[in-house]
Parts: C-alpha cells; structure tokens; sequence
C-alpha cells in the first residue's frame, strides 16, 4: 500500500478510490467532507532560503536576545586565511549580480547596516563596494538630525536617497537611528517609538510592493570588550586617531539601553518583506563574508537577466563590418 500521507495529498480533478485507501472501510463519501487539495507546485517563500541567510535570519515575530548570540562566532571556518577564497569569489559574484540589476532595471537594492560604534559598519561598505560599479551605488551615512530635517516626519530625510530601479543604496546608520538614540535617551516617550516601529514597517513595505526595491538589514553585534579593543586601536594607530570622538564613550555608557533599544527593534520590525540579520562582527573577515553570502543569495534569488537588446542586431553588425572594411581600405 503506498504511503498513506501521499494519498491524501489530491490534486485538482483527481477521483479517489476509498477502497483503495481503506481497504474494507465503506464509509459513504459524503460523511468524509471535500479533501483537502494541495497544489502542485508550491511558491519558494524567501524567509526559508538556506544558510547563511536562515541562520543569522531574525525569524519575523522572535522576541530577539541578544545575550543567546555569540559576537566570536565564526562557524565552520578557522582563519580569514581559510575564508578568503570564497570571500573573493563572492566580490566577483556580486559584480556581476549587480551589473545585471543595472542593465534590467527592474528591481534595486536597499542594504541597511546598523550597529554601536567601531562595529565595522564602514569596512562593510568598503567590502561590497569592492565588487560593485560606482555608477549603479550610493552610500548616505545619517547623523543627527539637522534642524530642517526636524521639521519634518522622521523619514523625510531618508526618501531622497532611496535607490532608483536598477541602482544599489547602503545606508550607513538609518531611519532606525529614531527607534535607537531616541530611546535610549528619550526612554519615558513609549508611544512614540512605539507607533514608529508600526511607520518603519509600513515604510519598507511599500518600498518593496511599490518600486520592487529588495530591503536587506544587518545589525553587526560586537562584544563590549571587543569594542573597547577597537577604540584602542584607534589611539595606537595616527592614521585612524581621526575616528574617536567623545561621543563613544558617552554612548558607550548606555550600553545596556542600547541593548535592549537594539532587541526591540529587531523583534518589531523584521520582516517577510524588510528582514534584519544579526551577524557576529567581532572577527572582521566572517562578517564581511557572511554579509556578502547573504546579499549574493538574496539577488540570485531574483532570477535577473540582462534585457534583450532593442535595435536591429543584424542591421547593427552589417554597419559594423561596413565600417570596417572602411577603416581597413584607410589604412
């Protein structure tokens, strides 16, 4: 007898045979209800795309601690040295991904990069970039507000730099910053941060459902301590002295609000359509791959192809060989 689970499974117009089923059973087939008909071929939903993206993924409605994830974590790869192979396939891959965005300019990409001071936002951006066209890229970094900005809803300042169909934008802090600092240091405001929470979310639905603008987020978690290390880097090294700022050390203060500002955030506002990635940032090479990996296999997922060409190839290639023969008779 087969297995009785496929048996269940119709599909449409298919007659059933009760006695094929349960043999010796009579049961009249008005007594069993309509089956229930799967179809045949199910739709790939995107938040069960397999690893990396599943495992730093932040499963939409996960109430998200940040003390159950290990900032070191560097899964099955003991060096850079051992990683850097496949991190240099993947800065070609994404170049070539994103010229193929570029020539179909049907889809863009917004990538959001969030995280506390010295978490390598900055080394992120110049990781992807470095497989990427200029031309089809912009990175916008927001600071705090300025006062015409103010004046204005809290996303107002970030729709100008939304990317075009076809064009890559990297947000180096965010909208999110609303939901961050302004928690930490406006903490009595609950229904405030509270209903932008609800705004964010309908904000990266529409850029998706709109302008079919795919919405990657990664928070880069580091450990106290591996930030402290950073800033000391900083001191130790002239070149970098120009990145310390007091404000680092007065934010720093605060860590434990940031966390818990941080862990809201992730379990309101991740997504099927806008997900976060928490990625562990304490080892450099592993987050610029895991980032990389995860980008790559969220456009691969698009299934983009470059568009066919809209003159006349033949008439285009007879005027090619015409010129040709014209260049050669010259010389």
């Amino acid at each position: 007898m087969q297995n009785l689970f496929t048996k269940l499974i119709l599909e449409p117009g298919i007659k059933i045979k009760l006695d094929e089923i349960f043999p010796g059973r009579r049961t009249p087939l008005r007594e069993l209800g309509p089956p229930e008909i799967q179809p045949r071929v199910r739709r790939v939903d995107p938040i069960q795309l397999s690893d990396p993206y599943h495992e730093f993924l932040v499963q939409p409605g996960r109430r998200v601690k940040l003390s159950e994830i290990d900032p070191g974590y560097r899964g099955r790869y003991e060096s850079g040295e051992a990683a850097a192979p496949e991190i240099q396939s993947l800065v070609k891959r994404l170049d070539h991904l994103q010229y193929v965005m570029f020539a179909e300019r049907k889809h863009s990409l917004l990538i959001v990069l969030q995280g506390l001071d010295a978490c390598g936002k900055d080394g992120v951006i110049r990781h992807i970039l470095a497989g990427m066209n200029p031309a089809g890229c912009r990175v916008v970094g927001f600071k705090r507000p300025k006062p015409e900005e103010l004046d204005h809803d809290f996303l107002w300042r970030v729709h100008p730099h939304l990317p075009a169909k076809g064009e890559v934008s990297i947000f180096n802090r965010s909208h999110y910053e609303d939901v961050l600092a302004f928690r930490v240091h406006h903490f009595t405001q609950v229904d405030l941060w509270a209903r932008r929470y609800e705004l964010i979310n309908d904000f990266e639905r529409l850029l998706v459902t709109e302008n079919d603008t795919t919405v990657l987020k990664f928070f880069l978690y580091i450990s106290k301590a591996e930030q402290l290390a950073r800033f000391k880097q900083r001191l130790d090294d002239p070149t970098r002295r120009w990145k310390i700022s007091e404000a680092d050390y007065r934010e720093r203060a605060h860590w434990a609000r940031y966390t818990e500002a941080f862990e809201e955030m992730l379990s309101r506002t991740s997504t099927r359509h806008a997900p976060w990635f928490v990625i562990p940032a304490n080892n450099k090479w592993f987050r610029d791959l895991t980032v990389s990996q995860i980008v790559s296999r969220t456009l691969e997922d698009l299934n983009m192809q470059c568009p066919e060409p809209v003159v006349d190839i033949a008439e285009i290639r007879r005027r090619y060989h015409a010129a040709d023969r014209e260049e050669a008779q010259a010389s």
